[in-house]
Formats: structure tokens, sequence, C-alpha cells
């Protein structure tokens, strides 16, 4: 009997660590943003002034809120298609194994491991509007200088610009990974029928590789939510709240205004949109995933 209540118990003994850290620092954390939501609480006073959803009644009519998850649309969008676009249009270029090729794997890949801020002051200094290297290739060309991040009309444009030109590196290698695998006889018996290569690339390219474009989408989409640094390092939300972020805004609130109760009010909205949205990618498109 003895024996029997170990050998039963053991897997739950082996899990229990990890179960205990998931508890600890996932489940506790956001058991504690939503407790807070219901507060007023400046962080320093001890005391909680408890105000129920009214925190949420005022994000729900909050015009800059609005602005925010707007921004934030339009920045998880255009960078999730151009990471995931690009990255696609760069793996199917470099999926011939040659030495040129896999030099260009190395600089394209490059910038993925540099960290954010090195990234951002580099662009910060390419995109000056006085002795920046864009504007100076623009007045060659003859064309007017842009402030490129000092402009609201193209502050998030440059934003996502810089976004995806550190992180499409990635998608590339790990696409081009997926198309390696994809086995040579399906484009053999293509090419018997005749089909061209529009047809290959619709009717066994992306079917063969659609797990992992379902990965990337799923990972992207989730890391285009949480922006902040870049954001943080470059614009500061401006100007004008054109490039706010969600997880920019919650920083806002939190850290410099001190209102902690608001700010965990919009990390519950944040943690609520994500999980609405990957069950629904979840049971729109995984139907349409092919599994090898």
């Amino acid at each position: 009997m003895k024996k029997k209540f170990l050998s039963i118990g053991k897997p739950y003994l082996l899990i229990a660590p990890a179960m205990a850290a998931f508890l600890l620092f996932s489940i506790y954390p956001v058991m504690s943003m939503v407790q807070l939501s219901l507060f007023d609480w400046n962080m320093i006073s001890p005391e909680k002034d408890f105000i129920g959803l009214a925190n949420y009644q005022k994000l729900f009519y909050d015009e800059d809120f609005r602005q925010t998850l707007l921004n934030t649309a339009v920045f998880t969008v255009f960078s999730v298609l151009g990471d995931i676009g690009l990255g696609l249009l760069i793996a199917l270029y470099l999926k011939k194994n040659t030495l040129v090729n896999r030099i260009m794997q190395s600089v394209i890949f490059a910038p993925y491991i540099i960290s954010l801020a090195s990234i951002s002051l580099l662009w910060m200094w390419l995109m000056n509007p006085d002795y920046g290297l864009l504007n100076a290739a623009l007045e060659a060309l003859h064309i007017p200088g842009i402030n490129w991040l000092g402009s609201p009309q193209y502050a998030m444009l440059s934003v996502i610009l810089i976004c995806v030109w550190k992180s499409v590196g990635y998608d590339a290698m790990i696409l081009l990974a997926a198309l390696q695998s994809v086995p040579e006889n399906l484009y053999e018996a293509a090419a018997l029928d005749r089909a061209s290569w529009w047809r290959k690339l619709t009717k066994v390219t992306l079917p063969m590789i659609s797990p992992t474009l379902f990965f990337l989408t799923i990972v992207e989409t989730i890391a285009s939510f949480n922006v902040f640094e870049t954001i943080q390092i470059l614009t500061r939300g401006g100007p004008q709240n054109s490039t706010d972020t969600i997880v920019f805004s919650l920083y806002q609130y939190g850290f410099k205004f001190y209102r902690i109760g608001y700010a965990s009010t919009i990390g519950v909205v944040l943690m609520i949109i994500m999980t609405l949205f990957t069950i629904v990618y979840f049971v729109l498109l995984s139907k349409r995933v092919h599994y090898q």
C-alpha cells in the first residue's frame, strides 16, 4: 500500500518545485494585480482605499486610453506583418545552402542579439532631424528631411521600422529552418504537374510551414502588445501621445504618477485582450495548420 501511494505521489512530487514557482511568480502577481485594480493607492501610503470598479469605469471613458489602444493595435498589426512577411521573403531568398547565404544569415540575425538600448540609440542618431544619416540621404536626393521621431505623423512609423529591423532576422531564421524541412519530393511532384512558382508557394510551401507561421504569429503578437523599451528610449509616448502603448501607459501611471490602482486596471485589461486574442486565434486558425 505504501509503495502504491509513493508511486502515485512521485510524479506530483517531481513537478512540485515547478508548480510552486509558477504559482509564486505567475499566478500570485496576476491575482495581486486584479486585487489592486479595485483600490486607489499611491504606493506610498500604507492604506488602500477600496473603490470597487471605479477604475474600470474611468478607464472605459478615458479618451487617452482609447488612443493608446489604437496605437497598440496599429503597432501590433504592422510590426507582426512586417516581421513575418519580410522574414518569409528573406527565408525564401536564403533557402539555398551557399557560402554567401550563410554569411547573409549571420548579418541578418545580428540585430536580434543586440540589446534594445543599443539599437534605439543607434536609430536615434540615424533619424536625427539635423545630422541624421537618413535625412542626409534624403537631401542628397533633393527630398526634404523628415522629423522621424518628433512628428506625430511619422513617429509610430519610425518605431515600427526600428522594431521590425531588429526582430526580422529571428523570424527569417525560424522560417528558413521550416523551409529546409519541407520534403523535396513535394516540389518534384508539383514540377511534374507543371505548377507555377506561385502555386508551389501557396499549395506546398505555406501549408507545410503553417505550424511555424502559427507559432511566430502568436509570439510576435504577444511581443508587440508588450513593447516598452523602444518607446521609453525613443519617444516616451510622444509626440502628442502618438506612440503611447498599453504597457508604456501602465508604466507611466504606476511609476510616474503613482496611481497603482489605475495602472493595475490597465494591466488587467491588457491581460484580457491578450487572452481573448489567443483564444480567437486558436479557434479560427488552428484548424488551418497542417502538421506533418
